[in-house]
């Protein structure tokens, strides 16, 4: 006795249609390199813990380019966020 599958299909949704004025228009992303250091296990979960969860690039970056450009309200708005949260 042969064995038969049976098909099933499903009908698609017709994809919905955004008006042109709603388009979005994708804005250049900026040209980016990557910048590697390496730190101790204790140093990484210190700066997870005082970015927040996902936010550990970000906040790494952040303050070391407020620091390297010497901006120092910037550093110091950096550091009251961490204190705030922890």
């Amino acid at each position: 006795m042969a064995k038969t599958t049976k098909k099933t299909t499903r009908a698609r949704k017709p994809a919905a249609e955004k008006p042109a004025a709603e388009a979005k228009t994708k804005t250049p992303r900026e040209e980016l390199c990557v910048f590697a250091f390496r730190l101790t296990e204790a140093e990484r979960d210190a700066i997870h813990k005082a970015a927040g969860p996902a936010k550990a690039s970000k906040f790494a970056r952040s303050l070391l380019v407020a620091a390297a450009t010497k901006d120092e309200a910037a550093v110091r708005a950096i550091m009251k966020e961490v204190v705030s949260e922890a």
